[in-house]
């Protein structure tokens, strides 16, 4: 049994093949972060999912891309995790920009693949290998252009006064914006910049308002400047973007990408599909 995964900081996907790359199961546990969870929450998590407990000793390779991969300590965290779970399993684990690109790129193809979900990444492949200019620093300074970046917009305005009084109306009856709650979630418990993010889903359905409108292009733009605009090659090659920050609002990335003389590539809201056909020629 081969298990792929895909996971973002919010949620995972688990996608099981056989020897023959069919598809076994496929089921989906929350985010595995290995930068914000402790080994016993990554362990509780996958332990309380039925199809991965029961088949835990029958899994002989695991392919994990995950948030919060980017370093060498964090992929040694998680393997061990992962080989004390899976015992039988060679396990291989890389950040989820890789999973981005395998998705959208073909070996041998250039581009620049970024990924706009609950956080943002942007790196170059030459075909071959990958390349990054900006080292994220995390949610606190980066993400632009993010579900928890665009979320932070949109509390700090509110509680500035900076959002327009109708959709302040809107954004107080849809969400807890007692000051204690906020707090509460963004300092004293665990994934802060996920709890951030369920804030954009509020973005994303009002985007029609003049106000949600200039914070979708501007977010959208300093993610332009700050990120891809890095590579010479920027304007040259196609730009491909996953996540479902990118896939719900991708008119309005379409909108800036062009404005910027740029090429839009491959938009998708989950990278697991593009995952599977990838690791099927490896079977």
């Amino acid at each position: 049994m081969v298990v792929i995964v895909d996971s973002g900081a919010t949620k995972a996907d688990w996608i099981a093949l056989d020897e023959k790359g069919e598809q076994l199961f496929i089921t989906q546990t929350l985010g595995l972060s290995p930068e914000v969870l402790s080994r016993e929450v990554i362990e509780e998590r996958m332990a309380n999912n039925f199809e991965l407990a029961k088949n835990s000793k029958k899994v002989k390779r695991l392919h994990f891309y995950g948030a919060g991969c980017g370093t060498a300590r964090m992929r040694k965290f998680l393997r061990n995790i992962f080989k004390s779970f899976f015992p039988n399993a060679k396990v291989e684990v890389k950040e989820d920009t890789y999973a981005a690109i395998y998705s959208t790129t073909k070996i041998g193809h250039q581009g620049i693949v970024c990924i706009l979900g609950t956080g943002s990444n942007c790196s170059y492949y030459d075909g071959h290998q990958l390349i990054q200019k900006v080292t994220s620093l995390g949610y606190i300074l980066m993400d632009d252009g993010s579900g928890n970046f665009f979320g932070r917009k949109l509390i700090r305005d509110y509680f500035y006064h900076k959002m327009p009084q109708d959709l302040g109306l809107m954004f107080d009856k849809e969400y807890n914006l007692d000051a204690d709650f906020i707090k509460e979630h963004l300092y004293k418990r665990p994934n802060p910049n996920t709890y951030l993010a369920t804030f954009a889903r509020f973005i994303v359905e009002h985007k029609e308002h003049p106000y949600c409108k200039g914070v979708i292009d501007k977010g959208f733009q300093q993610f332009v400047n700050n990120h891809i605009m890095q590579f010479e090659l920027a304007t040259k090659v196609p730009v491909h973007f996953v996540g479902s920050i990118a896939y719900y609002l991708r008119e309005e990335l379409k909108a800036v990408i062009e404005r910027n003389d740029l090429i839009c590539g491959v938009i998708r809201q989950r990278p697991i599909e593009g995952l599977v056909e990838f690791h099927k020629e490896t079977i």
